[in-house]
């Protein structure tokens, strides 16, 4: 099974439709996830968030989508009852969602700040092989020994104070392999490779 991952939108809704069209078409995934930050400091928040909805794209609550910004009242809506976190079965595999870290999405999860004993940890604690977070804006894939923890980066292309990865994410299950493809230009992708404990 293919995942599609995205995150940290941040109203580009053009990167957002070029990413959608890729994993629909190029990635042919089987389910999207988002992991929050529909909007903030982009152009086009109303408009992305409602493809988001419209697409009834499973999504978690980023720290931007907690605050007000030119939307529609149905959007408002939406992102005032988008839940802090999403538990999921795919492929047998058990999937959490967060935007920065559970329980929390004001901060996030660094991988140098962040050892293979910490992520094994929080995946038996919440019971689950695959834990995916956003927030960063950084990459992230560790494969540690109770599951992977993953982190697509952010979607979002215009230019910002803050860095932007301008990336999407793959996730294989079984397997727990992870992709990140760059969403400008040709379709480069790295695979990234995890530590193991």
């Amino acid at each position: 099974m293919n995942v599609g991952v995205i995150s940290d939108i941040h109203g580009d809704f053009q990167a957002l439709v070029t990413a959608l069209n890729r994993l629909d078409h190029v990635h042919k995934v089987d389910q999207i996830l988002c992991a929050g930050d529909l909007v903030g400091r982009g152009p086009l928040p109303d408009e992305a968030v409602t493809v988001i909805r419209e697409r009834s794209i499973p999504t978690v609550r980023g720290n931007h989508d907690e605050l007000s910004y030119a939307l529609s009242p149905e959007n408002r809506a939406y992102l005032r009852n988008l839940p802090l976190d999403w538990r999921g079965k795919l492929n047998d595999s058990s999937v959490y969602m967060c935007h920065g870290k559970p329980g929390n999405n004001l901060w996030g999860l660094y991988r140098d700040h962040i050892s293979d004993t910490l992520l094994d940890m929080m995946l038996k604690s919440l019971n689950v092989e695959v834990l995916i977070t956003g927030h960063t804006h950084v990459p992230l894939y560790a494969r540690v020994a109770h599951g992977c923890v993953i982190n697509p980066g952010s979607l979002y292309t215009f230019s910002n104070s803050r860095s932007t990865s301008h990336s999407y994410g793959v996730l294989h299950l079984p397997e727990m392999t992870f992709e990140v493809f760059d969403i400008r230009g040709e379709m480069k992708h790295a695979a990234l490779n995890g530590r193991h404990e």
